[in-house]
């Protein structure tokens, strides 16, 4: 779910801005009616789209979250069922030999500084909050390598609060393609689609583009003939255009 987005070490100190609420973020639906089709037809074609990592409680959440940097879901979701036997709380993650845990997800990659920032963040957990963990933005972020993106992974799918929309490579590549935005930065990003959908919107809006851009708009090869967005898709009408100018010799 979270793949290929921002480099796990950058994450926790990059992304901290705290973003006001667009004024009109209580509507019901998208002010701006090609939005609001994008949205309709998302929510058809994938009505059971949700976060696709496997967890029980928020601290669940929050450790699978930090270890899907620069990994697959479904390489987390291997790995967290004995994970979680093992460290049931954050006592326990904070409390673990730190060689038993890094082997335990040496897998996922980056182990050493996810070690890391698991136990360090659970030590504060534990210190700071009894060993829960918080339902604020401001709180999460401040959880060594934990960002706004993580933070907004966890308050969406595990509290049920709004509080930003995660961008990870698949919504930024979409959101740009459908013209949602120019920007390449991820709090830009996120910036314009929140000001575009409505607040309740904002946890379920990044599944339903994950999932289309796992299943028809790939990186390298977008199944355009298949997509039911072309109408709206700014990329592909730039792709055809120049490709007509070529055929044209223009």
């Amino acid at each position: 779910m979270w793949t290929g987005g921002t480099p796990f070490l950058a994450e926790g100190r990059t992304n901290t801005a705290f973003f006001s609420v667009p004024e009109d973020a209580a509507k019901e639906e998208p002010a701006d009616p090609r939005a609001a089709e994008i949205l309709s037809r998302l929510k058809e074609a994938y009505p059971a789209a949700t976060c696709t990592l496997d967890f029980k409680n928020p601290l669940q959440l929050l450790v699978a979250t930090m270890l899907s940097a620069q990994c697959t879901d479904e390489r987390v979701n291997k790995v967290t069922p004995r994970l979680f036997r093992r460290y049931p709380d954050a006592r326990a993650f904070a409390e673990a030999d730190c060689q038993e845990l890094e082997s335990l997800i040496r897998s996922t990659g980056f182990f050493h500084q996810k070690a890391k920032s698991i136990q360090e963040s659970c030590r504060i957990l534990v210190e700071k909050f009894g060993g829960e963990v918080p339902d604020s933005l401001e709180a999460l972020v401040q959880l060594p390598g934990v960002g706004r993106k993580t933070a907004n992974v966890v308050l969406g799918n595990a509290f049920g609060r709004n509080e930003g929309v995660v961008v990870d490579t698949h919504v930024g590549r979409l959101a740009r393609r459908l013209g949602l935005t120019q920007e390449t930065n991820p709090e830009k990003v996120e910036q314009d689609l929140m000001a575009l959908f409505p607040r309740h919107q904002w946890t379920l809006l990044p599944h339903l583009l994950i999932q289309h851009g796992r299943a028809i708009c790939t990186a390298r090869a977008p199944r355009c003939d298949a997509c039911f967005l072309r109408g709206f898709c700014v990329w592909k009408q730039q792709n055809d255009s120049e490709s007509a100018l070529k055929v044209s010799g223009k």
